[in-house]
């Protein structure tokens, strides 16, 4: 077990890698009465097409396969596991994004037994073509109940905009007719591919002693065999750099239009530290030119372009990356001009100086430092920092390091209007009007 220090923040980690191959982070936290543990692997829902572990040819699974068998892992042959975790007083919980699936659970007592039903029951697959068959209509009636919310098919309707053949433009549940395609023998393959333990890694954060913890995660891994591991294969279509629509709306039962300018991003190759500087820097050039002391959010107030679900943010994975910048508005047509002029004054003449970048920054750490708080933010942070070669502690020191230079040509990257996209919710009465 190695000892990582990070005397800047006043942690101490301990890892390890099991012999399976396994990455375990531990991380004690002093004064904190709740574990946070979190089992995630390297497999999200643009993981559709690859090479099945043993086989030589690649195989595309249906849409949504990746959250469907995070809900099959709960079902047990014996029952469901959730009960394990109450008889122990933890809270467990699930869940897949585009790029990985997280099971997880919060406990201020009988902290071994709830990591070994966590251990045991994502390394222990059961599914049957009937179990499988009673999903679907679950997960039927969840993409149903996603369909009708005005916000989840903005932010969708934004990305499909933005994306002509990356799956990152597929809803993460994918649609009814996908999931219907789903079999047990599916299920099967993608777990024994992307569930390997080398594919995986154990993070645990809280009131814990690590080197017991240590030693019981290895004997429990000591007891169980895997399959030799192997890389696996993911493949991805080519994506041209220009956006796949530049505009686009859905008519909902909604009071007031709600609207996302989306810019697509150019460099999406990038990992490990350069990843984190790129993403760090992107954030902070958003936050000059969007954030709410910034020019453009004083006049969009003042004259009621937005409202307080106004938002903007930046998201970067390997193969893709995209910022929105959006609101409900009663005026969408005004908001969508002004954004799109902000974003061509800043292409045509960087007006941010040193300044500027140290007032950001120091916001920037300030709310990191706080998240340090949040054994959860931990966890859940980490685990995406690891899997794209970063390490979350070292998002401080790369901050502190920024120069205004380093955001403007990180702003390049998604600067362009044949990157841009609008996408557009509107009340269904404005339907027949337009």
């Amino acid at each position: 077990m190695k000892e990582l220090h990070f005397k800047q923040l006043d942690e101490k980690m301990f890892h390890e890698k099991m012999d399976n191959g396994l990455e375990v982070y531990i991380l004690p936290k002093k004064g904190f009465s709740k574990t946070f543990v979190t089992f995630t692997t390297k497999y999200g829902a643009i993981d559709r097409t690859f090479v099945p572990l043993g086989d030589s040819e690649s195989v595309t699974v249906p849409d949504g396969i990746a959250h469907f068998l995070e809900h099959k892992m709960f079902e047990k042959e014996d029952g469901d596991v959730f009960q394990k975790f109450s008889g122990y007083g933890a809270s467990a919980n699930a869940f897949t994004s585009f790029t990985r699936t997280a099971y997880l659970f919060s406990s201020t007592d009988h902290l071994y037994e709830n990591t070994e039903t966590l251990l045991n029951f994502v390394q222990e697959p059961y599914f049957t073509q009937a179990t499988v068959e009673k999903e679907k209509g679950i997960i039927g009636q969840e993409i149903t109940m996603y369909d009708d919310q005005p916000d989840w098919r903005l932010y969708f309707g934004a990305i499909e905009n933005m994306y002509k053949d990356h799956p990152v433009k597929i809803d993460i549940a994918g649609t009814i007719e996908s999931i219907d395609k789903i079999t047990a023998e599916h299920l099967y393959t993608c777990y024994e591919t992307f569930y390997h333990p080398s594919n995986m890694l154990l993070f645990v954060v809280g009131a814990v002693n690590p080197e017991d913890m240590m030693k019981y995660i290895r004997e429990n891994q000591s007891k169980k065999e895997f399959a030799e591991p192997q890389p696996i294969q993911r493949e991805f279509p080519e994506e041209p750099l220009e956006v796949a629509k530049h505009e686009n709306k859905l008519f909902m039962d909604v009071q007031k239009p709600k609207v996302y300018v989306g810019l697509k991003a150019k460099e999406t190759s990038l990992q490990g530290e350069e990843m984190m500087k790129h993403e760090l820097a992107i954030q902070l050039a958003l936050e000059l030119i969007f954030g709410r002391s910034s020019d453009f959010y004083v006049e969009a107030y003042e004259k009621g372009w937005i409202d307080e679900s106004y938002a903007f943010d930046f998201t970067l994975e390997k193969g893709y990356g995209f910022a929105l910048i959006g609101s409900d508005t009663s005026m969408p047509k005004e908001l969508i001009d002004s954004i799109k002029k902000e974003l061509k004054k800043v292409e045509e003449k960087w007006p941010f100086g040193q300044s500027d970048l140290d007032r950001v920054r120091k916001k920037k750490i300030g709310y990191f430092l706080r998240a340090l708080n949040s054994v959860e933010f931990i966890a859940n942070q980490f685990t995406r920092y690891a899997f794209n070669e970063m390490d979350l502690f070292d998002a401080v020191p790369v901050l502190e390091k920024m120069t205004v230079e380093d955001l403007q040509k990180a702003f390049k990257s998604i600067e362009g209007e044949e990157q841009q996209t609008v996408f557009s919710v509107l009340p269904k009465k404005e339907q027949t009007v337009s």
